[in-house]
C-alpha cells in the first residue's frame, strides 16, 4: 500500500470529521487527559485495516501505544480484542469513528474476499476486484481485497491499459483499437501492458489475429462457462495469452467459470456488495 496516498487519505478523512474542531471533546475532555481503548470484535469473518488504524492514531499522536492482538488476515471471532491503543483521550476520541470506518469495511470486503478465495482453491483460477470502488477509498478496499487473499486489478487507469467495449466501438473495431493502442504504447510508455475486452468467439479470433506479441490478456466478457471453456481451450492451444472472465459472476456459480482453467475471474462485488463487520472501540480503565 502506497504510504503516502494512505498520509493523504488519513489527512483528508480527519479534516472531514473534525472541521474546526471537536467541540464535543473540547467541551469535557482535558487536552491533556490521558486514556486507554480496545477494538472490541462483534462479529466473525476475516480481520482487516489494523495496521489502517495504527497509522491512524500515529497521524495525530506519533508516540502512541498501539498493542495489536490480531493482524491483518487473521479469523476473527466475537468477544476477541483486535488491538490496545494508548494515548491522549482527545486523540482516541477524535480517531475512533476514521479507525472504524475504515476497519468495518475491509473487514467486510476482506471477508467477503475471502469466501470467493475459498471457493477457487481447488482450481489454478485466481480472484481479481476491479474499479468499482467508493470514490477517494479505492486505496483501503483493494487492500482489504489483499488481505482477504484475492489479488488487485489495475489500480486506476493510468497503470495498465484495458480496452472495453466502449474503447473498441468508439474506435472502430477491435483490430483498430489494438494496432492504434498498440503505437501509443510504444510511443509514450513501452512497459504499459495491454488487456482487450472480448465479447464472443469471433472477437476472440480477431483479437489473436491481430494481438499476438502486443495483447497480454483477453478480458472475456459475459460468456456462459461452456463458451468461456471454449475460448480459453483456443487460447491455450495459441499460447501466448492470460484470460481472464468477468460478467454476473458470483459465489454460487464462479466454480463453473474456474473449471473452464481460466487464469483469472473478476468480480467488482468482492467491493461493491460487501457487507461492514460489526466492530466497536471502548475505553477503558477509566
Amino acid at each position: 500500500m502506497k504510504q503516502e496516498a494512505l498520509q493523504q487519505l488519513i489527512e483528508s478523512a480527519l479534516q472531514e470529521d473534525i472541521g474546526e474542531g471537536d467541540h464535543s471533546t473540547l467541551a469535557c475532555i482535558a487536552a491533556t487527559a490521558r486514556g486507554k481503548a480496545v477494538l472490541k470484535i462483534k462479529e466473525a469473518g476475516i480481520i482487516a485495516g489494523i495496521e489502517v488504524a495504527r497509522k491512524i492514531f500515529q497521524f495525530k499522536d506519533p508516540a502512541v501505544t498501539f498493542k495489536p492482538q490480531l493482524q491483518d488476515g487473521d479469523q476473527m471471532v466475537a468477544g476477541e480484542i483486535a488491538f490496545e491503543v494508548e494515548s491522549y483521550v482527545p486523540t482516541i476520541l477524535q480517531c475512533e469513528r476514521l479507525v472504524l470506518n475504515c476497519m468495518q469495511r475491509m473487514s467486510g470486503i476482506a471477508t467477503l474476499t475471502n469466501a470467493y478465495v475459498e471457493k477457487l482453491k481447488e482450481y489454478s483460477t485466481k480472484i481479481l476486484d476491479t474499479r468499482k470502488t467508493t470514490p477517494n477509498f479505492r486505496l483501503l478496499e483493494k487492500e482489504a481485497v489483499r488481505i482477504g487473499g484475492g489479488t488487485n486489478h489495475r489500480f486506476g487507469l493510468y497503470d495498465m491499459i484495458m480496452l472495453k467495449d466502449n474503447h473498441i466501438d468508439f474506435c472502430g473495431g477491435v483490430e483498430k483499437a489494438i494496432e492504434k493502442t498498440w503505437h501509443y504504447v510504444q510511443t509514450v510508455k513501452p512497459a504499459l501492458k495491454i488487456e482487450v475486452e472480448a465479447r464472443s468467439i469471433e472477437d476472440v479470433k480477431k483479437i489473436i489475429s491481430v494481438g499476438r506479441g502486443k495483447v497480454f490478456r483477453i478480458l472475456l466478457d459475459n460468456f456462459t462457462p461452456p463458451a468461456l471453456a471454449q475460448a480459453v481451450s483456443m487460447l491455450k492451444m495459441e499460447g501466448g495469452f492470460e484470460t481472464e472472465a468477468s460478467g454476473g459472476i458470483n459465489l454460487a456459480n464462479i466454480e463453473s467459470y474456474a473449471q473452464s482453467g481460466v487464469d483469472y475471474v473478476s468480480v467488482g462485488a468482492l467491493i461493491h456488495q460487501a457487507r461492514s463487520v460489526d466492530l466497536s472501540l471502548k475505553a477503558v480503565n477509566f
